[in-house]
């Protein structure tokens, strides 16, 4: 079997992967479809997840009920306000060996070491745990009394957020949201999903998830996802699109410039690209179209994008201006290139 042929048929494997735990999620999840499509770009392109929402909205069932079904080890950390760094990443103790006698340090690993991290509330920690956090998800690795400790992989940090109660709350700093490739809003379901999910959760049945795919299996759809073709144009279509956030560049519009205090940094380009050619695979096609900046762009910039006092005052949010951005910022025929169109093909 050829390389192409060999990654043509992996990336068919990552599709029908995204099927198969799509459906297998409906089991116990109603609705939630971009959610949780927005999740599975973020886990196929190695990054991690901020889901923000109001509380009962199944934020937590969700991820814990995604681990399941990916076979990963997985842990939930509620975070507040006495949680402390050794608590998460754990701590060195003093063992006496009892046959000697002899005293040595031994590292007891914390919740940190699971593959999937939730964690809960992830706003109402002090910046000290948060910053043992960051370490964790941008180096894949904790520190402890000077020796480091590699995580597990595959890794990812799936954290919630409530954008309502903001008492006794630690606003996560902006090095921190930018590790995020994903600020994902979960909505208030329709009242047809609201009714299903009433007759689902009032009744003596639960039902049971089955495992899709496992470790080995994600780690190599993850090399799937970079192996993606992405056309010059597409590539250049979204460097423009961050480059014009940047309210102190010649090529940020004007709005830009009245509305933004600051923009979003290179990391933002990757992860739009990354997004672009995880989303390609979930649809089928093996390469990355601009429709597909498109639909990652918000998750993407929503978090990167801070406004000014101005544009507070007249309730211009950061999505509103991703909107502006996107009917802008001409994407110049950048789909018409000769690439493989369907998996298979």
């Amino acid at each position: 079997m050829t390389t192409q042929s060999h990654d043509l048929e992996a990336a068919k494997r990552l599709t029908e992967a995204y099927d198969s735990i799509r459906a297998e999620l409906s089991k116990q999840i109603i609705g939630m479809d971009r959610v949780i499509e927005e999740l599975m770009i973020c886990i196929f392109s190695r990054g991690h997840c901020l889901l923000v929402g109001v509380p009962g909205l199944a934020k937590t069932l969700l991820i814990s009920s995604l681990a399941k079904t990916l076979s990963l080890s997985f842990a939930r950390i509620q975070f507040t306000p006495d949680l402390m760094p050794a608590d998460i990443t754990g701590t060195e103790v003093i063992q006496e060996n009892k046959s000697t006698g002899e005293r040595s340090f031994k590292f007891l690993r914390g919740p940190i070491f699971a593959n999937v991290i939730l964690a809960d509330e992830i706003n109402r920690t002090p910046p000290k745990t948060q910053a043992a956090l960051l370490e964790a998800m941008q180096e894949r690795q904790v520190t402890a009394g000077g020796t480091k400790h590699s995580l597990d992989d595959p890794f990812f940090v799936l954290a919630t957020e409530n954008p309502i109660e903001q008492e006794g709350t630690y606003p996560l700093p902006e090095a921190q949201l930018d590790r995020f490739m994903f600020n994902v809003r979960v909505e208030y379901p329709s009242q047809e999903e609201e009714l299903d999910i009433m007759k689902l959760t009032t009744t003596m049945t639960s039902p049971e998830l089955k495992t899709i795919i496992d470790q080995q299996t994600i780690q190599e759809l993850q090399e799937t996802v970079r192996k993606v073709p992405i056309a010059d144009p597409v590539l250049q279509y979204a460097v423009r699109l961050v480059r014009a956030t940047r309210f102190d560049g010649d090529e940020a519009p004007a709005f830009i410039k009245e509305s933004l205090a600051w923009g979003a940094g290179p990391r933002a380009a990757q992860n739009l690209i990354l997004g672009g050619k995880a989303r390609a695979l979930l649809k089928g096609r093996f390469h990355v179209s601009t429709d597909d900046i498109k639909a990652v762009a918000h998750p993407v910039l929503r978090h990167r994008l801070i406004t000014n006092y101005s544009a507070e005052a007249e309730g211009i949010t950061s999505d509103k201006i991703v909107d502006r951005l996107l009917e802008t910022i001409p994407s110049d025929g950048a789909d018409e290139r000769e690439l493989p169109e369907v998996l298979g093909s």
